[in-house]
């Protein structure tokens, strides 16, 4: 199904987009995205009061916790929601980043002695989701894993709708099966709002992408980055293309892009990202 080269491939490559996006994540204004001091073809410092300090080469906080679960995982080769909820809560114990609202409440449940966090309808968790295929056996044990960390800081019905979607999309493409023919085979199965998602994306494959996503909305909601992650992957055959464009439109850049990297570099390797782009802050 996958090798663990090919794994660790598209967790690097989820990494890199995260510390891309870094320079305009979260940054909404529209005059103000246009007039940023930001060279697009490289990574740059954080330019959001939410990630002040942040300098090139660094995460926002959703690459931060995916490195944090990659790695738990080869510490532990195995995944027990458990033991990962007290080594995430020990990290976010120590941690100097940005504490969204998803993990403040996860972790007041999580200490009380709960094994699921808060209903947090936020997309960013499903960019994270690749390092579990590290100790999944098999399909159904990588799905299950996917749920059971998802269900940890964002047990929503949307954020666990689109973390399986997009699961099972990603063991399609490992299988080699074709992006766009994965997506419409997995769209007669899902709930009317994925597969409305999929009818507007689909249609907006032509459309600019600043635009697109503003329609859909820039913001953090699993609503607004579901369509626009599948926006990216109808619209673009090159990765380095979407992910400028992607984070040209400002927002929850990251876990746009995070998601659609994750697919994409399950297809078609990182061949499409410069070489500078790589010199992020840890090593897969």
């Amino acid at each position: 199904m996958f090798t663990l080269q090919k794994v660790k491939e598209i967790v690097l490559g989820t990494l890199i987009t995260d510390s891309y996006c870094l320079g305009s994540h979260w940054i909404y204004d529209e005059k103000q995205l246009k007039s940023l001091n930001i060279n697009w073809n490289e990574l740059n410092k954080a330019y959001s009061i939410w990630h002040k300090g942040k300098l090139a080469g660094e995460f926002t906080h959703y690459g931060d916790q995916t490195y944090w679960l990659y790695e738990f995982v080869n510490q532990n080769n195995t995944f027990d929601e458990k033991e990962y909820a007290n080594f995430w809560i020990k990290r976010m114990n120590s941690y100097n980043g940005y504490i969204d609202s998803s993990s403040k409440n996860s972790i007041i449940r999580l200490k009380e002695g709960n094994i699921t966090g808060a209903e947090s309808s936020d997309f960013s968790i499903v960019g994270r989701i690749a390092s579990l295929l590290l100790v999944s056996k098999d399909k159904n044990e990588f799905l299950n894993n996917v749920e059971k960390f998802t269900k940890l800081t964002h047990n929503s019905y949307e954020s666990l709708g689109a973390t399986q979607f997009f699961a099972k999309l990603l063991l399609k493409v490992l299988d080699n099966e074709n992006i766009l023919d994965a997506i419409l085979s997995l769209k007669e199965t899902s709930n009317k709002d994925i597969q409305d998602y999929i009818k507007e994306a689909y249609a907006s494959k032509e459309d600019d992408t600043f635009e697109t996503i503003r329609k859909f909305g820039p913001a953090c909601d699993t609503k607004e980055c579901f369509p626009s992650v599948l926006h990216l992957i109808f619209k673009y055959d090159n990765l380095k293309d979407l992910l400028i464009e992607n984070a040209k439109a400002g927002g929850d850049s990251s876990a746009r892009g995070m998601a659609a990297t994750m697919i994409y570099v399950a297809k078609n390797g990182l061949n499409d990202i410069p070489m500078s782009w790589s010199k992020i802050k840890v090593i897969i």
